[in-house]
């Protein structure tokens, strides 16, 4: 057994005490990087640092984690075995699942998010490259952080859906130190009525959660598939936008890829921005096309949801209806705001139903939104809006 308890266990309850994180890794040298990152935000402190899923079992209810950094290969048990376990001792667990960038990596990702795991993040393969160690120490750090504030506010009640025909104000829900903003200065919520333009096209933009919520979208909206081309950002790495790319051909029934440079838009496939590339709509003479972009990051992302917003308000302009899922940051709010001056439509996931209600928090609280929504009844909306109904 090789398990470094290094700091007591405190109550669950206490939550203004740092989230305490146990880093699951056979690697010494990657265990030691991570807590070196995690020792130095006041807000984290590490509860302990194990070597491998089985000690990780064994020891979760008396370290007693709030979060759980987990490799997917290590030697007596690997992660995807350890993880119901663990969320069987302690099931409000937080988990991000840890791995270096396969295919096969990527599928047991997938496999360990349908088993309850909060999020995955992808190691790089050498942390010996500076800007590949940096953004990986963001992107940790930012979803352990946001991923635990879960754990540091009031349940939230699911509410009644916000669009028009209810009242355009929702009471603040309550905001800690985390970063969130307390009741006083949370704005209310507006909605905005719908345009009268039908849509020709629906984009999608989401990132922590996403995979998740894409499945659950797109399984219900098969006849707009039918009629209507559908774009979607997720943030995600390479490899991992292939896989996403086959699930969503499951989950629908109709084709999904990740996108080509060049290729033409047309209704009845789902084109998904690739990991690593931004993912722009452009004119041709035959109409619009697929244009990736190599560019540097947007809002911290590649790909990022604004270069798709921005791009595609330019081509359809009134004829677009976006939705905004489930993620951190705000990625998605000025392409929103883009898309509903140009006479299109927007629709975000409601907070009680997302994993983090950062984007889909941005344009709801940008008053650019004509509903505001728990996952399970965007896709009968979105049916409705492009079928002509306005209520």
């Amino acid at each position: 057994m090789s398990v470094a308890v290094l700091t007591p266990p405190g109550s669950s309850a206490q939550r203004h005490e740092p989230l305490r994180v146990m880093v699951v890794d056979d690697s010494a040298v990657i265990r030691g990087m991570i807590s070196r990152w995690i020792e130095a935000e006041s807000d984290l402190t590490v509860a302990a640092s194990i070597r491998t899923g089985l000690d990780a079992v064994n020891q979760v209810v008396r370290v007693d984690p709030d979060v759980v950094v987990l490799d997917i290969e290590m030697p007596d048990m690997d992660g995807i075995s350890a993880l119901p376990l663990l969320l069987e001792k302690k099931p409000n667990l937080i988990i991000i699942m840890a791995s270096t960038l396969t295919r096969r990596n990527a599928e047991i990702s997938f496999k360990a998010l349908s088993l309850g795991a909060s999020d995955y993040i992808p190691k790089p393969e050498s942390t010996r490259e500076m800007s590949a160690a940096d953004i990986f120490k963001r992107d940790l750090i930012e979803k352990i952080r946001h991923l635990g504030a879960r754990l540091r506010r009031p349940a939230v009640v699911a509410s009644p859906p916000l669009s028009p025909a209810t009242p355009a104000v929702r009471a603040p829900l309550p905001r800690t130190s985390s970063g969130n903003m307390p009741p006083s200065a949370q704005p209310k919520l507006m909605v905005r009525p719908l345009t009268a333009v039908v849509p020709r096209v629906l984009l999608i933009g989401s990132s922590t959660g996403g995979p998740q919520a894409l499945m659950n979208l797109v399984a219900g909206i098969g006849p707009v598939i039918d009629q209507n081309p559908v774009l979607i950002t997720q943030h995600m790495p390479p490899t991992f936008t292939t896989i996403l790319a086959e699930h969503l051909t499951r989950a629908s029934g109709r084709p999904a890829h990740e996108a080509i440079d060049g290729e033409p838009i047309k209704a009845g496939t789902i084109y998904l921005a690739p990991g690593g590339r931004h993912m722009r709509v452009a004119r041709s003479a035959a109409g619009p096309v697929i244009a990736l972009d190599d560019g540097p990051q947007v809002n911290f992302c590649k790909p990022a949801v604004d270069p798709l917003f921005l791009s595609a308000a330019e081509i359809w302009q009134a004829g677009i209806l976006a939705v905004v899922l489930t993620g951190m940051g705000s990625d998605g709010a000025q392409g929103g705001k883009a898309i509903v001056a140009a006479g299109g439509n927007v629709i975000a996931q409601d907070e009680a139903t997302s994993v983090v209600w950062g984007m889909p928090g941005a344009v709801a609280n940008a008053g650019i939104c004509a509903a505001v929504l728990p996952l399970d009844q965007i896709a009968s909306k979105v049916v409705r809006v492009f079928s002509g109904v306005r209520a």
